[in-house]
């Protein structure tokens, strides 16, 4: 099994990607999943910022298929001939709450996608990230699902390099109130300490810079 990224900037994208259509067409190909990530409107408040062009959408394909006809039936679902598109292994930390397909996961589903300082090469990236800087990350902050997908190639010519591509979830009023995405439960000391250790280590492994970081909802459905 499989774990293909497309990554979407187009805007409107909510109905087509949620339409039953693509759905049928990925299972048609050989996908047994799909998760649908969108800046839309419940997002609307959160930081949102990257060196690229605007991401509106992520689509999550876990399949046994070929990768092109599903990222070809997602580029066409969403008007995109030339989205970006990447196979990933996937490594969950904390798992995602569940819920019933097609629901909104009632969350606010950060994504960043990351890139590579060239001052490190991609055994030392990759340690820092998956062993030192995870656990950081989530002792430092509210997160509720962690999940690393860390890039094992391109599938499309239009495809930027990146190295990984990190989900976190955080309760809704993190879309607002630092306390609440730090976790520092009103302690404004705390939240000095949360987010200088968090930075710190963010800075270490280039994290600080080239970063996309796209807020999203998060829709799941079996196919």
């Amino acid at each position: 099994m499989q774990k293909l990224i497309v990554v979407l900037h187009r805007a409107g994208l909510g109905a087509p990607l949620s339409a039953l259509p693509l759905r049928k067409t990925l299972a048609a190909a050989g996908a047994s999943a799909v998760q649908v990530n969108l800046d839309d409107a419940d997002v609307a408040p959160a930081m949102r910022f990257g060196p690229g062009e605007p991401i509106t959408a992520l689509v999550s394909i876990w399949t046994d298929g070929d990768a092109s006809p599903a990222i070809t039936a997602v580029a066409e679902a969403a008007g995109e001939p030339a989205p970006h598109a990447y196979r990933v292994t996937e490594r969950v930390r904390l798992d995602p709450a569940p819920v019933p397909d097609g629901a909104r996961a009632d969350v606010f589903a950060q994504v960043a996608l990351l890139r590579r300082p060239a001052t490190m090469t991609e055994a030392e990236y990759l340690e820092y990230w998956t062993v030192h800087h995870t656990p950081i990350a989530i002792r430092t902050q509210n997160t509720v699902c962690y999940i690393q997908n860390i890039v094992d190639e391109a599938l499309t010519a239009s495809s930027p390099p990146i190295a990984a591509i990190v989900e976190e979830h955080f309760p809704m009023a993190a879309l607002t109130d630092p306390h609440a995405f730090y976790g520092s439960r009103g302690d404004d000391a705390e939240l000095r300490r949360r987010t200088t250790e968090l930075m710190a280590s963010v800075a270490a492994f280039g994290a600080d810079q080239g970063l996309d970081l796209v807020p999203t909802s998060r829709y799941f459905w079996n196919l």
